[in-house]
Order: C-alpha cells, then sequence, then structure tokens
C-alpha cells in the first residue's frame, strides 16, 4: 500500500461519490417520510413486495426503497429503523453499501498492490459472513444487527478496495498499452 502522490483517480472519486450518494440517500428517506409510516417491508429478494407502499413515497425515495424491496427481504427484525421508520435495506446490506463507499473512500488516497496479501484480505473479509450466513441458513443461530453490520462493512469494504485496485489495474494496462 503506498499513499497516490499527485495521481488524482477521477474515476475512484466518481465511483465513491456515487456510493456515498447511494448510502446518504438510505438514510434520508426514512427521515423525510412522515413518521411511523413504513413499519414492516419484510418480503423476498428479487420480487416487488411493496409496491403499493413504494409509490406513496415522494421521489427520490420511492427509487431507493423500490432497490430495496427488490435487493433485499428487508425483513423487519433484521433492519434498523429511523424516525419510526424501517430503512430500505436490511442492516447487513446496508453496512455493505457504506462499507463500499468507506472502501472506494481509502482509495482515493491510497494505492494498493494485488497480490498475495490483498487476497488474504479479501479471504479475512468474507469468511465471516459466509459464516454468520451459513449459521442462520443452517438455523445453528440467529445473528443480531450487530454482527449484521460488522460483517457487512468487512465485505463492504474489502469489495470496495477491490474495485479500487481492478480501477487502478486497468488505468496501468491502458498506460502500458499506449506505451507499447
Amino acid at each position: 500500500m503506498e499513499k497516490r502522490e499527485n495521481s488524482f483517480s477521477v474515476i475512484i472519486f466518481l465511483f465513491f461519490l456515487l456510493f456515498l450518494l447511494w448510502v446518504v440517500l438510505q438514510f434520508l428517506a426514512p427521515i423525510f417520510i412522515t413518521n411511523n409510516n413504513i413499519n414492516d417491508l419484510s418480503g423476498v429478494v428479487g420480487v416487488s413486495d411493496n409496491e403499493v407502499i413504494v409509490e406513496k413515497i415522494p421521489f427520490p425515495f420511492n427509487f431507493v426503497y423500490s432497490c430495496g424491496d427488490r435487493l433485499c427481504h428487508q425483513k423487519v427484525d433484521r433492519s434498523l429503523s429511523i424516525n419510526g421508520n424501517q430503512m430500505p435495506f436490511c442492516t447487513r446490506c446496508t453496512a455493505i453499501w457504506l462499507g463500499l463507499a468507506i472502501g472506494l473512500g481509502f482509495m482515493i488516497f491510497y494505492k494498493i498492490v494485488l497480490d498475495e496479501k490483498f487476497l488474504i484480505l479479501i479471504i479475512l473479509g468474507i469468511v465471516p459472513i459466509a459464516i454468520d450466513g451459513i449459521g442462520q441458513l443452517l438455523n445453528l443461530w440467529e445473528s443480531t444487527n450487530i454482527v449484521r453490520l460488522i460483517t457487512g462493512l468487512l465485505v463492504g469494504i474489502v469489495t470496495g478496495l477491490a474495485i479500487g485496485i481492478i480501477i487502478d489495474e486497468l488505468k496501468d494496462l491502458k498506460i502500458k498499452k499506449i506505451e507499447s
């Protein structure tokens, strides 16, 4: 890992801004909706279970809740609430989105080389979420929102770092191709 010296990555910065905006919208959505209006969005991933609720929410927050409806189970007991309203994504998904922004934010200032050490970091970032998810799937335990938050942040940060590394590697390949 090295500090970026005069080599600001515009693409990484744009990805960071995109994910940061997405996370901010997720936290603002339940704040800008009338108190205690959205209490249980529990559903199934890949299905729009809450269209009736989502269509009453003002833009852009209806878009955020609609994405949550399709991409997340939104189980009420696995989700955080703000302003008496359930958030658009469960705790783990929210933490993954936040972790993506944190990892990309880190990559704005630092450059990481893709090597064995980083591959070990990827594995260490993924293993906790895998253990927790498999344990829940097999009914060995019921995870807590704190554990979901931590495992989601870990995998999100590692993924954000990986996206930054991929962008750097693609940029380096392009420079090498131009030089040859």
